[in-house]
């Protein structure tokens, strides 16, 4: 039997690294950890003790072409406030879709990085 510890990383297809890097980076302010020399273009960050890994496509190519559909794949960060993860958001101005009394339990909010990859922020609603 495999004994699972946690999820070390989560990637993502970007069309274009430095439009992603320049969300992730400077909109969202995620850490941008080393990464190896492979022969691919890509950046990590550090989000607590995972990562999330940013792959350029070479043909430019994403796999979602869409808006924001919680059913479609998509990777989900636990936040410490809602009420300032949604001030924050409107402060850069990205678009998001609020979800404060959501069925799963806490509140969750949906946004679209620059490839229409969808990230989830959950946090226990604080109005």
């Amino acid at each position: 039997m495999i004994e699972y510890e946690r999820i070390h990383h989560v990637s993502l297809a970007v069309r274009d690294l430095e439009k992603a890097k320049k969300f992730y980076s400077e909109l969202l302010h995620f850490q941008e950890i080393e990464r190896p020399p492979f022969k691919s273009n890509g950046v990590w960050y550090a989000i607590g003790n995972q990562q999330l890994h940013l792959l350029e496509h070479p043909k430019g190519e994403a796999l979602r072409m869409s808006g924001i559909d919680s059913v479609d794949g998509h990777f989900a960060l636990w936040v410490k406030s809602y009420r300032n993860t949604i001030q924050w958001l409107e402060h850069i101005g990205v678009p998001y879709e609020a979800r404060p009394q959501s069925v799963a339990g806490f509140a969750q909010i949906y946004i679209l990085d620059v490839d229409n990859n969808i990230i989830e922020f959950d946090a226990v609603y604080d109005s």
